[in-house]
C-alpha cells in the first residue's frame, strides 16, 4: 500500500490551505462590502439630511433673522419626521441655547463647518450624536445633528449577523478544504498504488479512469504510457529470443566451416572457399546488428536534431534510379510516378534507408516479368510515398504482424532476410511523425509512408 501523504509534502494539503485562505479572503471582502453598503448608506443619508436642514436654517437666518430661525426650528421639530432623533439648536454668543431641543452643552462645541461624532446626554444616558456647527453673524452659532442610537442599533445587528455568517462560512470553508484534500489524496493515491504495483513487477496494472477531469486525463495518459512501456518490454523479450534464435544458426555455420577449414588445411582452395563463406555469414550478422542499431536510434529520437526541409519526391526518384539496375537483374521493371516537389521535414539518410527497404522488399517479392510502382503524391493534409509490387501479396491475418521484429510470413522464409526491414521502416516513420500503411492491392502488396503536410 502506498504511504500516506504528509501535510508538509502534500500538494493536496497545500491546495486545501490555499483554498481555505482564498475563501476566507472572499468572505472578508464580501463582509466589508455588505457592511459599508448598509451602515455606510445610512450614515451618508443622515449626513445629507443634516446638511439640508442646516442650509434651510442658515437661509432663514439670512432672510428673517432670529425669529425666522426660531420658526423654522419649531416647524422642523414638530413635522413628525424623525422628530425623536433630530437635534437642532440656536446658540447665542454667550453659549446659551436660545431655541431648539439641543441639551445643555458641556465643554467645547465641535469646530464649525465640519460634521463630527460626539457624545451627548439626552436624559436617558449618554448617546452618540452626529453634529454640524454652522457659524452665524454676530457670533451666533447653529447646531444641527442626529441622535445615532438607531444607527448604532442597526450597526450592532449587522455586525452580529456578519460575525455569525463569517464563523459559519469559515467552518464550511474548513470542511470543504478537508473534503477537497481527501478527494485529491484519494485520486493521487490510486495513481501511486498503481505505480507501486507496476514497480513490483505487475506491468499489466492500469489506473482506473472515471470522469473527464484533469485526473482522468492524466490517468489516461499514464495508461497509454504504460501500454507503450509494456509493448516495448514485450518487444525487448521478443527481440532477445529472436536474436538468440537467429544468431545461433549463422554462428553455428561459421563454426562448422572453420572446423572444416582446419580439417582441410592441406587444400588451399577449400580453405579459401570456407573462409569466404564464414565471412559472408559474419557480414550477415553485422548487417543484423546494424539494422537493430538503426531501429534503436530511430526509436530514441536522437536523429531529430538533423531534421531539415526535404523534397520527398526527389528522394523517391533517387532511390528508384539507384535500384533500377538491381530490379533489371531480377527481371522487374521499376516505374516512378509523382507530382512536383513534396516538401517534408526529416532526415534524408533515414528516409532513403526506409525507401530502400521498401523497394528492396518489393523487388524481392515481385514475380519476374512484372513491375514495381513507386509513387509520391500530396494534398493539403498529408504527403504520401508508396511502393507496390505485383506479387502474391500477404495473407490478411499476417498484415498486422509484418512490422514485428524478425517476423516473416511462411512463403518468404526461403528468401534471404532477417525480418527487420519493416520494423526499421516503422521506427523511422514514427520518428518523423508519419505512419506506415499496408494493404493488399490484389495483386501484390502496397506499403505507404504517410507524412503530415509541411
Amino acid at each position: 500500500m502506498a504511504p500516506r501523504l504528509s501535510l508538509k509534502g502534500s500538494i493536496a494539503a497545500r491546495l486545501a490551505v490555499g483554498y481555505g485562505l482564498l475563501v476566507a479572503l472572499a468572505i472578508a471582502a464580501l463582509s466589508s462590502i455588505f457592511y459599508f453598503g448598509t451602515v455606510g448608506v445610512f450614515e451618508r443619508s443622515l449626513d445629507n439630511k443634516i446638511h439640508a436642514i442646516g442650509t434651510r436654517l442658515v437661509q432663514s437666518w439670512s432672510e428673517d433673522g432670529i425669529q425666522g430661525v426660531e420658526r423654522q426650528i419649531d416647524q422642523q421639530l414638530h413635522d413628525r419626521i424623525d422628530s425623536d432623533t433630530e437635534l437642532v439648536g440656536l446658540i447665542d454668543l454667550h453659549g446659551r441655547v436660545v431655541a431648539g431641543n439641543l441639551p445643555r452643552w458641556r465643554g467645547v462645541l465641535p469646530s464649525s463647518g465640519a460634521l463630527e461624532f460626539d457624545t451627548m446626554d439626552r436624559g436617558n444616558g449618554p448617546v452618540s450624536v452626529r453634529l454640524l456647527v454652522l457659524p452665524l453673524d454676530g457670533g451666533w452659532r447653529l447646531v444641527v445633528g442626529r441622535d445615532l442610537s438607531e444607527l448604532d442599533g442597526i450597526r450592532a445587528v449587522v455586525e452580529h449577523a456578519l460575525l455569525i455568517s463569517i464563523a459559519v462560512s469559515l467552518l464550511l470553508a474548513f470542511a470543504g478544504a478537508q473534503l477537497f484534500r481527501r478527494l485529491i489524496e484519494a485520486r493521487i493515491g490510486r495513481i501511486r498504488r498503481t505505480a507501486a504495483r507496476i514497480a513490483a513487477g505487475e506491468l499489466s496494472s492500469r489506473i482506473t479512469v472515471t470522469g473527464n477531469d484533469e485526473f482522468a486525463r492524466l490517468g489516461g495518459d499514464i495508461n497509454q504510457m504504460l501500454d507503450r512501456i509494456e509493448s516495448l518490454m514485450e518487444g525487448v523479450r521478443h527481440v532477445s529470443n529472436s536474436i538468440a534464435h537467429d544468431l545461433r544458426t549463422p554462428v553455428t555455420r561459421v563454426r562448422s566451416r572453420l572446423e572444416r577449414a582446419l580439417q582441410a588445411a592441406a587444400d588451399p582452395h577449400a580453405l579459401v572457399h570456407d573462409a569466404r563463406l564464414a565471412i559472408e555469414e559474419i557480414d550477415n550478422v553485422i548487417s543484423l546488428f546494424d539494422k537493430l542499431l538503426q531501429i534503436a536510434a530511430a526509436e530514441t529520437g536522437v536523429r531529430t536534431r538533423n531534421f531539415d526541409t526535404l523534397d520527398l519526391a526527389a528522394i523517391a526518384r533517387d532511390m528508384s534510379e539507384l535500384y533500377d539496375l538491381v530490379a533489371d537483374e531480377q527481371g522487374v521493371l521499376l516505374r516512378y510516378s509523382g507530382d512536383g516537389p513534396v516538401p517534408i521535414r526529416g532526415d534524408r539518410d533515414l528516409l532513403a534507408s526506409a525507401l530502400a527497404s521498401l523497394i528492396d522488399n518489393a523487388i524481392k517479392y515481385a514475380r519476374s516479368g512484372v513491375h514495381v510502382d513507386i509513387g509520391v503524391r500530396r494534398d493539403q493534409r498529408e504527403a504520401v510515398v508508396s511502393v507496390r509490387d505485383y506479387g502474391s501479396g500477404v495473407p490478411e491475418q499476417d498484415l498486422d504482424k509484418l512490422c514485428q521484429r524478425f517476423y516473416r510470413v511462411d512463403q518468404s522464409r526461403h528468401l534471404p532476410g532477417n525480418g527487420l526491414g519493416l520494423s526499421s521502416v516503422t521506427a523511422i516513420a514514427q520518428l518523423h511523425g508519419a505512419r506506415l500503411r499496408l494493404r493488399n492491392a490484389e495483386p501484390g502488396l502496397e506499403v505507404s509512408l504517410v507524412f503530415p503536410a509541411h
